[in-house]
């Protein structure tokens, strides 16, 4: 069974247990200002597990497209990847632990056909300091299956990693309690850091064993959480039990909530019995291609290969989601993942017309199951083919000017002068340098930055004065609707709590759009109290004005709010906000760091008899709400 056959044949054995087999989400995130991209299967679920009701019902299943751009540099090994699928499923207030469990050995033991001998598994071992009891409810339904498979089903306290590497594993052992560092779920990690009023709870982890000797590097002992590649995460099975109702308590849900999520290229290693990924069916088509391009073998040139096929397959899925290379956010994520392919291309010595031969490859092994990549399919491959032109010739130049660089060693100005006029990212220069031996001048790193923030002041001084915080124009329109932004920011923080945070702004002359962080629906009572302050305040006829500080003073000791403070270089313009009457030594209603511009007196906002209204509310993206508001 191939991995397609393997997520196929997933989403129809929940589809036979009255699951809606839903979309994947796309993997570029273009309007949520909290990640770039969509990490993980649970991810645009989240909001369905805090309480939103799905269309589609309680019981949901899909294969999502993930995205991890902080994982680009472990790409070589046998495991990693930057783009991933996750085989998920959901129980929403549904069914909880002994079906998910039953089902998912179902599926591993009788449709995938593994070798189940070679499974372990892992439970949360509980904790006191919360009342919270050690997963033996879960652990004896794992014991039952392995039992009647006639295999050993020893349980074993581990605790802590450390612990695991300390005590190792004793025969006959198959199920092993962890603490919270590895087997508790929260959008925060531990127990400890779990926000106070998201549920959260206990789950347990499934890991394949291959046939490798544990490497002491890693530990003296081997255990199913060891790093050294003997075992592997196929899946985890969360059971979200608990709401954390204050910092030092946990009740249970009334309705609790599953949620799996098992990696397809890792189940399809695990059916090969080979924990190498890139030998799967939706990686070695790929490198069979290298090889035949480049006349390597693949034994020879293992890194190189599984570094172009990896993030030429996670480039193509930025494509078909409508990303496009830049030097910005999810584009520069994606330039740097084909310029690191591009690179590695060199070292197999194919130096032209790589992207059309390769891209066709990988949306061939896509196009069946994911329609969206073969309607694409041409404008993906000549997205990608353009990029690949265009830095050839740079790369070609670069690393001539590397080389006479090189002679004398590579300092952070020359590193900077390499990113600055041909498009280098550091990593890049840094990874050719080690490739080739080139001696690296002593935290060179110190003087690159250097470089880098003289880089951002020049442009920042060019841009002076023209920083608009999201405004759309400079009208009086605007500044009116600029002003009533920060006056909401600061009613919405009285109301709903410190933890409110700007993720983003729009303005117009007809409205203004204001994301921010928080984990819930804004009650309308909620908003009604925003409101209300919001109008209070205007009709004390705050006088506004500003002052620069350095940055540090006004995120430091005067908490300025603002996000946006560390793109104004080392000086900030504050914004206040204050009552003429108020006592001098009171706090500013509002006290933001902003460019401007205001009105220079909030009655200016109730100019035609208009008052502050809250239009819409909404969800923006996960943990991210939405408010759209007028001066009506």
């Amino acid at each position: 069974m191939n991995a397609q056959e393997i997520r196929n044949n997933y989403t129809q054995f929940y589809k036979e247990r009255n699951h809606a087999i839903i979309s994947r989400a796309p993997i570029v995130l273009a309007d949520d200002s909290t990640t770039l991209f969509t990490g993980s299967g649970m991810q645009p679920i989240i909001p369905y597990l805090l309480g939103k009701e799905h269309e589609n019902g309680t019981r949901l299943v899909n294969s999502q497209t993930c995205l991890r751009a902080q994982d680009i540099e472990d790409i070589g090994d046998n495991r990693h990847t930057t783009f991933f699928e996750m085989l998920g499923n959901w129980s929403l207030g549904d069914y909880f632990k002994e079906q998910q469990i039953n089902w998912m050995w179902e599926f591993l033991s009788d449709v995938v056909e593994l070798d189940m001998s070679k499974l372990y598994v892992t439970c949360y071992s509980g904790n006191e300091q919360f009342g919270i009891p050690k997963d033996t409810e879960a652990a004896e339904m794992w014991a039952k299956l392995f039992a009647a498979k006639g295999l050993s089903n020893g349980q074993a306290d581990i605790g802590s990693e450390e612990a695991g590497y300390a005590r190792g594993m004793k025969e006959g052992e198959r199920i092993f309690y962890y603490d919270g560092s590895n087997n508790w779920w929260s959008r925060n990690g531990n127990e400890i850091n779990t926000p106070v009023g998201d549920p959260c709870g206990p789950d347990s982890e499934m890991f394949y064993e291959f046939d490798i000797p544990h490497s002491p590097e890693f530990g003296e002992h081997c255990h199913p959480n060891c790093d050294c590649g003997r075992f592997m995460e196929i899946g985890n099975n969360v059971f979200m039990a608990y709401k954390k109702v204050a910092e030092d308590k946990f009740e249970k849900l009334e309705k609790p909530n599953v949620d799996h999520g098992s990696g397809l290229e890792r189940i399809a290693a695990a059916k090969l019995n080979n924990p190498d990924v890139f030998k799967i069916s939706l990686m070695w088509p790929i490198i069979e291609k290298l090889q035949s391009l480049s006349g390597k073998n693949y034994d020879s040139h293992t890194e190189s290969m599984r570094v172009i096929a990896d993030h030429l397959r996670a480039a193509t899925f930025m494509a078909v989601d409508g990303c496009a290379p830049s030097n910005k956010q999810q584009g520069y994520v994606m330039r740097r993942l084909l310029r690191r392919a591009i690179r590695y291309s060199f070292d197999l010595g194919v130096e032209q017309n790589f992207m059309q031969e390769i891209v066709p490859i990988i949306v061939g092994l896509y196009a069946t199951d994911f329609p969206e990549v073969a309607n694409r399919h041409d404008e993906v491959i000549a997205a990608l083919v353009k990029e690949e032109k265009a830095f050839r010739q740079t790369l070609r130049k670069g690393l001539k000017q590397l080389d006479k660089f090189a002679e004398a060693g590579l300092t952070g100005a020359e590193l900077f002068t390499l990113y600055d006029t041909y498009g280098f990212p550091v990593e890049l220069s840094t990874e050719e340098a080690y490739k080739q031996d080139i001696w690296l001048s002593e935290n060179w790193r110190t003087e690159f930055d250097t470089h880098m923030a003289e880089q951002r002041a020049r442009s920042q001084t060019s841009a002076k004065g023209t920083f608009k915080g999201g405004l759309g124009g400079q009208t009086l329109q605007h500044k009116k609707y600029h002003t009533a932004t920060h006056l909401m920011y600061q009613a919405l923080r009285d109301v709903l709590g410190d933890h409110v945070i700007q993720r983003g702004s729009n303005i117009t002359e007809e409205r203004l759009r204001f994301d921010f962080s928080h984990d819930s629906k804004v009650t309308r009572e909620q908003l009604d109290q925003v409101e209300e302050i919001v109008n209070h305040e205007i009709a004390k006829d705050l006088q506004i004005s500003f002052a620069e500080y350095p940055t540090e003073e006004a995120t430091g000791p005067l908490g300025a709010l603002g996000q946006f403070g560390d793109r104004y270089g080392d000086i900030v313009k504050v914004y206040s906000m204050k009552d003429q009457e108020a006592p001098k030594d009171e706090r500013p209603f509002s006290f933001e760091i902003c460019g401007g511009p205001h009105v220079d007196h909030t009655l200016q906002l109730f100019e035609g008899g208009k008052k502050f209204k809250i239009q819409k509310e909404e969800a923006s993206s996960a943990g991210v709400r939405r408010i759209k508001a007028i001066l009506a």
